[in-house]
């Protein structure tokens, strides 16, 4: 597995942002985004309503840290 960072664009509540993330994190929302039958930016837009003051990037870590947990409980 590789840990290289990619840069994506997505678009957030009508503007064009970029996300930075390790190759495992895009792939655990690509694979959690599915599970919910939505796309990955639809899933982007609801972590970064949810996110507060915290880092976009920060909080897509952390939202995918939290469903691999509850996933293994």
């Amino acid at each position: 597995m590789t840990a290289g960072t990619t840069k994506r664009s997505v678009m957030i509540a009508g503007h064009r942002t970029s996300v930075s993330l390790e190759t495992p994190f895009w792939e655990a929302l690509r694979e959690i985004a599915a599970a919910r039958e939505q796309s990955v930016q639809v899933l982007i837009g609801e972590i970064d309503e949810a996110r507060g003051a915290q880092n976009l990037s920060s909080a897509i870590r952390v939202f995918v840290l939290s469903s691999v947990r509850e996933r293994g409980r």
